[in-house]
């Protein structure tokens, strides 16, 4: 299984490969605060206020600029939703891919939680 320390060492690649119910499961194992839900790899993240929730989402912008994989994000006063999922897998119908998985292990970097 691949750690939390290996998926902030990763980078985003294409795919066309869908993670299966099992794998998803382990990466969720690895990654706690996540949860499934409606399709989509989610998180909400709570600030003291809305300088540091637009501070995360600026940085967050800047991580998944440069991994190529960005996410849903409902920002409000002191919370920011993170949501991810791959559009390319499943022919072009979506679904979650281990891009997502590393995308939210450096979201929770950005944040401050689960540094290694």
């Amino acid at each position: 299984m691949t750690s939390h320390t290996e998926l902030l060492r990763m980078q985003c690649r294409h795919t066309e490969t869908a993670l299966t119910d099992a794998q998803i499961d382990e990466y969720l194992a690895v990654l706690p605060d996540w949860a499934l839900l409606d399709g989509k790899l989610t998180r909400t993240f709570a600030f003291k206020d809305y300088y540091q929730t637009l501070a995360f989402v600026n940085a967050l912008a800047w991580v998944v600029h440069a991994e190529d994989h960005h996410p849903e994000l409902l920002v409000s006063y002191n919370r920011c939703q993170v949501r991810f999922d791959t559009h390319s897998v499943n022919h072009g119908a979506g679904g979650i891919s281990q891009n997502d998985f590393i995308c939210a292990a450096k979201a929770d970097a950005v944040a401050g939680h689960g540094l290694a």
